[in-house]
């Protein structure tokens, strides 16, 4: 464990709160991180660094309400002084990546959280927890309500991801029910933007990727599984509106974009936006791999008055820069794409 901090003191006063994020150097922690920080908080990040990269979050290293610290939250957390909130974010969410130690992120989904939801009960601090749209897994109801219980697969390579995802969410429950403890789920479909590692196998960062070298971009199946892209941006208003929230919004809530694209609709979408000579070229459907995916978000809207901004158009035009930037600094290693 190894701790990085500057002058960080834990009192909360004028509004200023003393926020966990764990998983806070990942592509979505640090946008967290960043947003949080401009508002005047002070940030306690926590980050094993498997897939964090110290680069997300180096304009943040010498800030004065920013501390990081290095650690796996499957172990018990050092004393960390008092929170009033923590989000746990903390778990690869890109198939490749959590599906090459499947055991860690089981462990990094039930006992993680149980140890955030520990110290959420001692300091009496409200908890969101980062869950997501693979607990509806191959789903036969579109678009996807809260209420749906979903169709998992419980034994394939997503169910490390997929079950832990839905064991996470009824510890969440149960430590509402009975500790008392103020929680918050929050089931994040798929979000892209500037920080993603354009080699941790997303479907955005791979055709972008791709596409930017003119090399083919590579749909699997025949491209007629649908995804909803949500930018970065919404999805960080849409995690502080929800942590924000009443204590009776405690039952899990959709953040998404609901804008359904097809992939091979998204792949001739980001050739077209690069003026790209890629071709696109077909290969094998992963296992297990969702046929559909849309949120209905009508529970966000009236309970946070929250609805996504950004379409994918310019959403795209946003994060190509980024991309190009992350391919002259270093080589890229593409991997098997969502």
């Amino acid at each position: 464990m190894t701790i990085f901090t500057s002058n960080i003191h834990s009192q909360t006063r004028h509004g200023v709160r003393r926020i966990l994020v764990a998983g806070g150097a990942g592509f979505l922690g640090s946008h967290l991180c960043t947003k949080l920080i401009k508002d005047g908080h002070r940030v306690v990040c926590v980050d094993n660094f498997l897939t964090g990269r110290r680069s997300n979050i180096e304009h943040l290293l010498t800030h004065p309400r920013f501390k990081l610290i290095r650690h796996d939250i499957i172990e018990r957390l050092p004393a960390l002084g008092p929170v009033d909130q923590i989000y746990n974010l903390a778990c690869a969410a890109s198939p490749p990546k959590y599906q090459s130690d499947p055991l860690h992120t089981f462990k990094t989904n039930v006992i993680g959280a149980m140890n955030l939801l520990e110290i959420a009960e001692r300091n009496n601090a409200t908890i969101l927890q980062s869950s997501t749209s693979e607990v509806y897994g191959d789903p036969e109801v579109s678009p996807q309500p809260e209420g749906y219980h979903g169709n998992v697969n419980t034994v394939g390579p997503r169910s490390c991801y997929d079950e832990g995802k839905r064991a996470v969410e009824t510890l969440f429950y149960e430590y509402h029910l009975q500790r008392g403890v103020s929680t918050r789920i929050a089931r994040i479909f798929n979000t892209y933007g500037p920080r993603m590692s354009p080699s941790d196998g997303r479907v955005v960062s791979n055709f972008v990727v791709q596409a930017l070298a003119g090399d083919d971009v590579t749909v699997f199946g025949d491209g007629s599984q649908t995804r909803s892209f949500c930018y970065i941006s919404d999805m960080v208003r849409g995690l502080m509106a929800l942590m924000n929230a009443p204590d009776s919004v405690c039952d899990p809530v959709n953040l998404g974009n609901p804008t359904e694209f097809t992939i091979l609709e998204l792949a001739q979408t980001v050739i077209e936006t690069l003026a790209s000579p890629s071709r696109v070229v077909f290969s094998r459907l992963p296992v297990d791999d969702p046929k559909q995916r849309k949120p209905d978000i009508s529970r966000a809207a009236e309970c946070l008055g929250w609805a996504p901004h950004v379409p994918l158009a310019e959403g795209l035009v946003q994060s190509i820069p980024y991309f190009a930037a992350e391919a002259v600094r270093a080589p890229l290693r593409l991997v098997v794409a969502e």
